[in-house]
């Protein structure tokens, strides 16, 4: 992530769209497509390569890897050069990473693919959340939330559509149909990705990164604190994504292709609040928002492993993504608006602590599944949740964004 020296967010607003909130959101609806589209990949992938439980967290762990590796590299590269070409390369080359893991003939090369598909798919999340900081401050409006909608909406889109292609045509064709819609929405956006300049402040000799070490270490407590709130709050998504279609199909009976909406109603229920999400915590404060989130995502999750049909499993998934919806995006804003911090120095900590919950502990939960089953996960879910509501007041900082200069 890169480190931006911004100011305060303008008093004159832009409108509402512009090429590059389009451009940018966009990308995220892409990036969401391709991990909506892998959910429902899974069973399929598991079967072929004869993967155990266990196996499997370890080829999902490879993804995760992945990402986490891409994801300081790509935020030096963003700080010395900005994060619109840095974007628009890693955007082009996310769509081809499907294809690598649909086609592995074999366990390390499957590895191999997968370790490629999360480097992609994280390094891209990494400079479409800085675009989208920076598309934020220089139209002096609130656009991360919405931007985060866009990304559950191609999660919507991939998962559930994915599930019904491949169940009537295949995993080939599906990748192939996948590459295509992607390729279409970045030729859409290419033109239109906002320039930006590199990190004022920043060297160009390949120093960036210890640059950022330094100002996150001494940047104190409250930082560490909302990292950690975001990687409580990305794990249940995580552990959808990657193990709630195997769950349905294995544990409960479901079908293929009504294994595949679990994902999708989680990320339907998600991207629904997040297309609102910037005018409720507007009206209720971060802090309530945060709080009132975090409950209502405790009992989706306790409802999911606790039901006893696949129906009412998709149900929990829904009511859970209605309140991790904004979650995650709170965070981001209250990482960036933290005082003596550069912005840029506090998303990139939160972003990488975040996204570890999402790519790097659902392969922990395979191991486990192996002894206790999925349900028992699910059931557990909650409890840590309850130490994302005990650091809730941390997110005030988020309310020193509002347009209006109130807290």
């Amino acid at each position: 992530m890169p480190v931006h020296e911004t100011t305060a967010l303008p008093p004159r607003r832009a409108p509402m769209v512009t090429p590059a909130r389009v451009a940018v959101s966009l990308l995220f609806l892409a990036n969401g497509f391709l991990v909506g589209s892998w959910a429902p990949k899974i069973p399929e992938f598991a079967a072929r390569l004869e993967l155990s439980k266990s196996a499997l967290g370890m080829m999902i762990f490879c993804f995760g890897i992945g990402s986490l590796v891409a994801m300081p590299l790509v935020g030096a590269a963003i700080a010395r050069r900005g994060s619109r070409s840095v974007l628009k390369l890693l955007a082009l080359m996310s769509g081809a990473s499907m294809l690598m893991v649909t086609f592995a003939p074999g366990i390390l090369t499957a590895a191999a693919g997968l370790f490629a598909f999360g480097a992609l798919i994280g390094g891209m999340d990494v400079a479409m959340n800085a675009n989208a900081v920076e598309v934020e401050r220089r139209q002096g409006r609130a656009i991360m939330s919405s931007c985060h909608g866009f990304w559950s909406l191609g999660g919507v889109l991939g998962s559930g559509l994915g599930g019904l292609v491949i169940a009537g045509a295949g995993v080939a064709v599906h990748a192939l149909a996948a590459l295509a819609a992607v390729l279409v929405m970045v030729a859409i956006a290419w033109p239109r990705v906002m320039a930006d300049p590199p990190a004022p402040h920043v060297p160009v000799d390949g120093s960036a990164a210890p640059s950022m070490v330094r100002a996150i270490f001494g940047s104190g407590a409250t930082v560490w604190l909302i990292g950690l709130m975001c990687l409580l709050s990305m794990l249940p998504e995580g552990a959808v994504l990657d193990w709630g279609a195997l769950y349905l199909r294995q544990e409960l009976g479901a079908s293929a292709a009504l294994s595949g909406f679990g994902f999708g109603a989680f990320s339907a229920t998600m991207a629904l609040v997040r297309f609102v999400g910037d005018i409720v915590r507007d009206r209720f404060g971060a802090v309530a928002t945060m709080r009132g989130s975090v409950l209502l995502a405790m009992a989706g999750m306790a409802i999911s492993g606790m039901a006893g049909s696949a129906e009412m499993v998709i149900a929990g998934y829904g009511i859970a993504g209605l309140g991790l919806a904004n979650m995650v995006p709170i965070a981001f804003s209250a990482a960036g608006n933290l005082p003596g911090l550069p912005p840029g120095v506090g998303i990139s900590l939160v972003t990488f602590m975040g996204y570890s919950g999402i790519l790097f502990f659902p392969s922990i939960i395979g191991f486990i599944a192996e002894h206790t089953g999925f349900a028992a996960i699910f059931t557990a879910i909650p409890v840590l949740l309850l130490l994302v509501l005990a650091l809730s007041g941390l997110v005030s900082h988020a309310d020193s964004n509002r347009p209006d200069g109130e807290a």
